[in-house]
């Protein structure tokens, strides 16, 4: 796999929650060069269950999609290939990283970076079924006792891992803190001399963050997590920096047509009662930061219509 294949070097990480078919149309529209769903269970998706495959749908016109599945062994993985390999992802990414105690206590997300054997059996078992690419997105270790993202990676990479994302945090530390940088060149350096992609996630929330990755910690491309919600022009302001030297902030202008577009997206794909409500973080993330935004955050926090929600955006150009 290339950088090329895969489509570039920013991409939309997958977030629980957030990187459904709207928010990943944003993000492809302001400059994401692929984008990857929210985190697919592999039990769920053997089982034929209808929210999971629900989590696999594609905008119109969404050629090139990550696949993130979490599993806590080879098994569920062996029974989902079929179902999932008719949905044609671009790279199969498998869920190493997530702390979350309910995906935890399975075995599954960062529970695996205590099985690191685990990860070269999952690899194996998609391999025995297609050739479409295999990724890997995992965290430095499962505490500050227990590093091991190096081994981790070996194990991946040799069972035919060809792309590892390293969140540089540990699952102890959730998402507090700060990510450990130098892990990423330290990774990046111990497969200078392979073809496996090295992608960082983590505290990037800035174009500057972005291009920071690659030219001083050598990866060749970064995932947008947080830094993304709420901000999909973040995606063209890195583009603008690596080709100009500088970029140009959206307007508010901006801001609030992205907003809405975002809503409509969402009302098109889900309904408006369930739009509304899941758009609420959206909105709360896009206004952020925003002088005088304090009015339209009580207003958004109450609107259960579409009406409501464009009349609590047009609060900040009053």
């Amino acid at each position: 796999m290339t950088i090329e294949s895969l489509g570039g070097r920013f991409i939309l990480a997958p977030l629980a929650g957030y990187t459904d078919k709207a928010f990943r149309e944003i993000a492809r529209e302001k400059g994401a060069d692929a984008a990857v769903t929210e985190m697919v269970s592999a039990e769920g998706l053997a089982r034929d269950g209808e929210k999971t495959k629900a989590l696999l749908e594609r905008f119109p016109g969404e050629e090139r999609l990550i696949i993130q599945i979490f599993a806590s062994s080879d098994d569920p993985v062996e029974r989902c290939m079929d179902n999932l390999l008719q949905y044609n992802p671009s790279v199969i990414d498998i869920n190493c990283g997530c702390p979350v105690p309910k995906v935890v206590k399975t075995g599954a997300g960062s529970a695996l970076m205590k099985n690191p054997e685990m990860i070269g059996k999952i690899i194996r078992t998609i391999k025995k079924h297609t050739d479409i690419p295999v990724s890997v997105k995992f965290r430095l270790g499962w505490d500050s006792s227990s590093i091991n993202y190096l081994e981790f990676a070996g194990i991946a990479a040799e069972a035919g891992a060809e792309m590892l994302t390293l969140h540089a945090r540990t699952r102890a530390q959730g998402y507090s803190g700060f990510a450990e940088k130098e892990a990423f060149r330290i990774l990046a350096d111990h497969f200078s001399d392979s073809d496996i992609l090295i992608f960082g996630s983590g505290d990037v929330f800035t174009p500057e963050d972005a291009l920071s990755l690659i030219n001083d910690y050598s990866l060749d491309g970064v995932m947008f997590a947080r830094g993304a919600i709420g901000n999909p022009f973040i995606f063209r302001e890195t583009k603008e920096l690596v080709a100009n030297g500088s970029y140009s902030l959206p307007s508010l202008d901006e801001k609030i047509e992205t907003a809405k577009k975002h809503l409509r997206l969402m009302i098109d794909y889900y309904g408006e009662n369930i739009a509304c409500r899941e758009m609420r973080k959206h909105l709360m993330a896009y206004i952020k930061g925003i002088k005088g935004s304090a009015k339209t955050k009580l207003a958004i926090s109450s609107a259960v219509t579409e009406k409501e929600m464009i009349e609590a955006l047009s609060l900040l150009s009053e």
